[in-house]
């Protein structure tokens, strides 16, 4: 892990480094996924089961988990977890209930009346990673705001495990959090029968939720015949921290994020030397003591960063720079720093409110974006699940006082029929 002191003329640098993190041959998944993409569109469930025997190495005969499978999850799996699933969803449920947007109407001058009308999206798709490991987290943050929203229908699809059943942890938080149908398909073909449909599937308009780099390039594929979230790329978070931090406490939070995959990034910005060298032992020490050895040790010797700064001023240049997908504020009076901060997918104030605690429980949604794209987006939230649509009434005496500029305005363009479509009212 790099331990640099940095001034502000090296903040592109630094930043232009950061945004440079992959290890996908594009060109070589693509094509891959274009051939899966075209066979699910052409030969729908024929193509779908054997993909999922190609590639899942299972053999099933029904896509839809069945109410019987649901109720054997609930079996499999302890109260003290569901309850725990349960609780979790209410924080999720009741954050996310503050994102309602309404349609409104507006009726200034007479004549005249104008409005925006918010309708929720019809059908959703909500893809879960699978196999052998489990996201329930992921299926209460994509499944719950489009529930709030008042999506008619969701679709949670995720890959099967190898003796063709979902994990129970998939299944029961897909139920608590009210998925209408769980569908057991996984990667680009399951992110196609979303988009396109089969002999079982209903087509959605949006699809929504994380995978590996065959889901997000199917994503990318199928965007414009569907809606989707966005293209999330490797998990980060950025720890800002001056001298009075805990240095345990960052460097824990450090290998929290380290431990999802290699290519996780794990940085911190600080105005102290010593405190940089004391989380940097800190890292070493903790990481004997945690499972995913080796995936940590590359990701913090690839991607894990200590940066050095002057003042907390050009710490936070540095930060809006990057625009991290978590970011962790750990300084003497952490709500004194807020409005310093402009770009960031999920802000995290002081030293008790690590990301895990958003990641799993607070209620604010885990889905952020990524690798500096909090500049221009925002966390999945009810928004996402939800459409607008403007609404426009004139009476003929309201027109008739703007018929003239109309007419200029279109024959300026050189649309002569635009122009003629008003005219034609009042002739």
């Amino acid at each position: 892990m790099k331990l640099e002191s940095v001034t502000r003329e090296q903040i592109p640098t630094i930043v232009k480094e950061r945004k440079q993190r992959t290890s996908e041959d594009y060109v070589q998944i693509d094509q891959r996924v274009q051939i899966i993409v075209n066979a699910i569109r052409q030969e729908g469930d024929e193509a779908v089961f054997r993909y999922i025997k190609e590639l899942d190495h299972a053999d099933i005969n029904e896509l839809v988990a069945t109410q019987a499978e649901i109720d054997a999850a609930f079996e499999a799996t302890s109260k003290a977890f569901q309850d725990i699933v349960k609780e979790a969803k209410t924080n999720i449920t009741a954050y996310h209930e503050e994102q309602r947007e309404k349609s409104w109407y507006t009726n200034q001058e007479d004549g005249v009346w104008l409005g925006q009308q918010v309708r929720p999206i019809d059908r959703v798709g909500v893809y879960v990673p699978g196999g052998k490991a489990a996201y329930p987290s992921t299926v209460l943050m994509n499944v719950i705001p489009a529930k709030v929203a008042g999506v008619e229908k969701i679709t949670v699809t995720t890959p099967v495990q190898e003796d063709g059943s979902i994990h129970p942890n998939t299944l029961i938080a897909a139920s608590i959090a009210g998925a209408d149908e769980i569908l057991k398909v996984g990667g680009a073909h399951g992110i196609a029968a979303l988009a396109y449909g089969t002999e079982t599937v209903t087509p959605v308009d949006k699809i929504v939720g994380p995978g590996n780099a065959y889901v997000a390039r199917a994503k990318k594929m199928v965007f414009g015949d569907v809606g989707i979230d966005m293209i999330a790329g490797p998990s980060e978070v950025c720890v800002i921290a001056d001298e009075y931090a805990n240095p345990a406490f960052v460097a824990a939070d450090m290998l929290a994020q380290a431990e999802h995959d290699e290519l996780a990034s794990s940085i911190v910005v600080t105005t102290s030397q010593a405190f940089a060298e004391r989380v940097k032992q800190e890292v070493e020490a903790q990481t004997e003591q945690l499972n995913r050895q080796s995936i940590i040790n590359q990701s913090i010797k690839q991607q894990g960063a200590l940066y050095v700064v002057d003042d907390l001023k050009i710490g936070f240049e540095l930060v809006n720079e990057l625009a991290p997908e978590h970011l962790e504020v750990h300084t003497e009076n952490p709500f004194e720093q807020l409005e310093k901060i402009k770009h960031a997918g999920a802000i995290f104030l002081g030293e008790y409110a690590p990301e895990a605690l958003g990641d799993y429980f607070a209620g604010p949604n885990h889905t952020l974006p990524t690798n500096g794209t909090a500049k221009f987006s925002s966390p999945l939230g009810v928004y996402d699940f939800m459409k607008k649509s403007s609404v426009i009434y004139y009476n003929e005496e309201a027109l008739g006082k703007v018929v003239n500029q109309i007419d200029r305005f279109a024959l300026e363009e050189g649309l002569d029929g635009h122009a003629a479509s008003v005219k034609k009212r009042f002739e």
